[in-house]
């Protein structure tokens, strides 16, 4: 098994990113808009958002990736990073490298959200286009990272990655301390991982109960599920979790670190419909002043439909993880979010 970050290295993460990652808002859900749009949540139950859309890239990523380069030599920056996502993480190290004037090879699927696209070419990065599989765009930064001596920047299964998005769940902890229950959308197990980690292993240092961690992914892409039932590492074929709406969940199986992590911290994995996260998506944009993407409706979606299957909870976190949404998609949505009204 993987060796699992301690709190001194999400400490040290903390310290590191500090001033370029920003300490995200949580923002509470109000029941009253809730109902007006047909839902009716349990009498005292509460549901906040932790909006990393705040963060400077739009999404989470950015704490694991400037955790990561920042680690990196002068002799490695000056050769440049590269790395292999369908836009966030793509956004996140490109800003990292930006930072530290380093030069960003990104390695991104054909299918890759036209929003993320360009946003990761404004932040000077050099994308290179390959098909939808994420197999396929490891194996392609791989071999120009062995081609050119880039310093590989992992989405996902690196130590230096998952404690920087485990400082998302400190921050949870510090915001929300009396949260029963934390969800948070998984992919590749970056963000699920840390935050799991971080805040179980806060509380245990700290004497207190911990709330239950769960992860959030789409039923068309249910890797991590079937991983964490079966206590096996599987992987599902790019044919099968492309299929999703949700762009930023579709990889195909957790990193090898992240699923050591999660089988130790992570208390349960559940997963939505597409419709549910497109319900998702048109409540937060009808009920809040927020904006998500897919893969950042995805713990809205499950807190919403699935609270049979989730522990019971007055206080719960949904860490929205990304506000990065296509606009052709938000119209699309809030028109049919204002027809279900008339």
């Amino acid at each position: 098994m993987a060796d699992l970050i301690n709190l001194n290295a999400i400490r040290e993460a903390q310290d590191r990113i500090c001033g370029i990652a920003v300490r995200t808002p949580l923002v509470r859900l109000e029941h009253g808009k809730l109902r007006e749009l047909g839902f009716s949540p349990h009498s005292g139950v509460e549901i906040y958002f932790k909006d990393e859309s705040a963060q400077p890239i739009g999404s989470f990523k950015l704490r694991g990736a400037f955790n990561k380069v920042a680690q990196l030599s002068p002799a490695q920056l000056k050769r440049g990073v590269i790395t292999y996502s369908s836009g966030n993480h793509a956004q996140g190290a490109a800003f990292a490298a930006r930072a530290l004037g380093s030069k960003a090879v990104i390695v991104m699927p054909e299918g890759a959200p036209k929003v993320k696209r360009d946003a990761t070419a404004a932040l000077g990065a050099e994308i290179v286009i390959v098909g939808n599989a994420s197999t396929e765009r490891k194996a392609k930064a791989e071999e120009l990272a062995a081609k050119f001596g880039y310093a590989m920047v992992p989405p996902y299964d690196d130590e230096a990655i998952i404690a920087g998005q485990a400082t998302c769940g400190i921050e949870i902890l510090e915001q929300c301390p009396d949260a029963d229950l934390v969800l948070s959308p998984v992919s590749g197990g970056g963000l699920l991982s840390g935050v799991a980690t971080a805040i179980k292993l806060k509380c245990e240092a700290d004497g207190c109960k911990a709330p239950h961690i769960w992860g959030c992914e789409p039923e068309l892409a249910a890797d991590a599920k079937e991983s964490f039932d079966t206590r096996t590492l599987v992987e599902w074929p790019a044919s099968k979790t492309v299929r999703t709406l949700a762009d930023g969940l579709r990889t195909q199986s957790l990193g090898r670190r992240n699923f050591a992590h999660i089988l130790h911290f992570v208390d349960g994995v559940v997963t939505v419909t597409e419709e549910e996260i497109r319900s998702a998506l048109k409540v937060i944009l009808a009920a809040t002043d927020l904006v998500a993407e897919p893969s950042g409706a995805a713990t809205l979606a499950a807190a919403l439909f699935h609270g049979d299957q989730l522990p019971a909870a007055e206080k719960t976190v949904a860490i929205m993880s990304g506000g990065n949404l296509e606009p052709s998609l938000r119209a699309e949505l809030e028109a049919e979010a204002s027809l279900a009204r008339v």
